[in-house]
C-alpha cells in the first residue's frame, strides 16, 4: 500500500463493502484483509478487523471499528461517470438498501455517502456561457439522481 489512503470506520461489514464496490468500479480490487488477532470491543479473533482495496486506482482502507463513529455526508467518494448508462448503473446498485440525496448524492447500505457525476455535467457547469451554466446548474439543483439529458435541455434554453 503507498503512504496515503482513506480510512472509512464501519461498524460492521467493511469487507462486504468493500468487495461490493470494487466489483463496480473498473479497475478496482482488495488489496489485502488484516483479521483482528484477538478478541476486541470492535470484533472477535479471526473476524476481518481491516481491508485495503483500491477503487480505480485510489487507495482505501474498510475499517470494521464498532459503534464508536458514524459517517456522514461530510465525506464522500465522488464517481465521474462517462454517460447516462454508467451513471444509472452505479446510482441503482450504491443506492439499494441506502437512500437518495439531492444532486446526485446517496448514502449506501453501510452508511457510506457516493457522488455519482456524469463528465456532462461537470462541462455544462464550466461551460464559457455563464447563463448556459446557470441554467444546467439550477436544473441539477432540482435532480436527485442526475438526468444529463434534462440538464443539456435546460442548458440549451428549451
Amino acid at each position: 500500500m503507498g503512504k496515503v489512503s482513506t480510512c472509512l470506520w464501519y461498524e460492521k461489514g467493511g469487507e462486504a463493502a468493500a468487495r461490493f464496490y470494487t466489483s463496480l468500479i473498473p479497475n478496482s480490487r482488495i488489496d489485502s484483509v488484516v483479521p483482528f488477532k484477538a478478541d476486541s470491543p470492535s470484533g472477535r479473533q479471526g473476524e476481518t478487523m481491516l481491508v485495503d482495496f483500491t477503487l480505480d486506482g485510489q487507495k482505501y482502507q474498510a475499517l470494521n471499528g464498532g459503534p464508536y463513529y458514524t459517517m456522514s455526508p461530510a465525506a464522500s467518494i465522488s464517481v465521474l461517470t462517462d454517460d447516462q448508462a454508467e451513471t444509472d448503473r452505479l446510482w441503482d446498485a450504491l443506492l439499494e438498501g441506502g437512500s437518495a440525496m439531492q444532486c446526485g448524492w446517496l448514502t449506501d447500505r453501510w452508511g457510506l455517502s457516493w457522488q455519482i457525476v456524469p463528465r456532462r455535467l461537470l462541462e455544462i457547469m464550466n461551460d464559457p456561457d455563464p447563463e448556459k451554466a446557470r441554467r444546467g446548474v439550477e436544473a441539477m439543483m432540482k435532480q436527485i439522481k442526475i438526468d444529463i439529458a434534462e440538464i443539456e435541455r435546460a442548458a440549451a434554453g428549451a
